[in-house]
């Protein structure tokens, strides 16, 4: 493996955690509602099956998700309070997994209801 792929992997991981992270640092008190508030659209559009620019589009597809996601959570973590966030994160370290969100599914399970009626509106009269 190269020393490329490492960094790359390395990179990946620590982006998974601060997701993670981002999800535990918004559901914090001490977190300002602004923050929260824009920490829940970046969580939404990173875990969200519609993206702005779809992934079947080549490069641009997958360039999105490369750059807004993290861009949103470097904005996101710039806006909470460093401490809030160090315990966000070493308490996103320590779990086995991701945290289960019933309202986030709901939303996007509703994201994919929404989009598929407007497509039959779409194609049929």
């Amino acid at each position: 493996m190269s020393a490329a792929v490492a960094r790359l992997r390395a990179w990946a991981k620590t982006l998974k955690r601060d997701v993670v992270a981002l999800h535990l640092a918004a559901r914090d008190p001490r977190t300002p509602l602004g923050a929260r508030i824009l920490a829940l659209a970046v969580l939404a559009y990173a875990l969200s099956p519609l993206d702005l620019i779809p992934d079947f589009i080549p490069i641009l597809g997958q360039l999105d998700d490369v750059i807004l996601v993290p861009l949103g959570i470097w904005l996101v973590v710039r806006m909470i309070p460093r401490e809030v966030f160090t315990d966000a994160r070493a308490r996103a370290q320590d779990m086995d997994r991701p945290p289960a969100s019933r309202a986030g599914a709901t939303v996007i399970v509703t994201l994919w209801i929404a989009g598929l009626a407007v497509c039959l509106w779409w194609i049929l009269p």
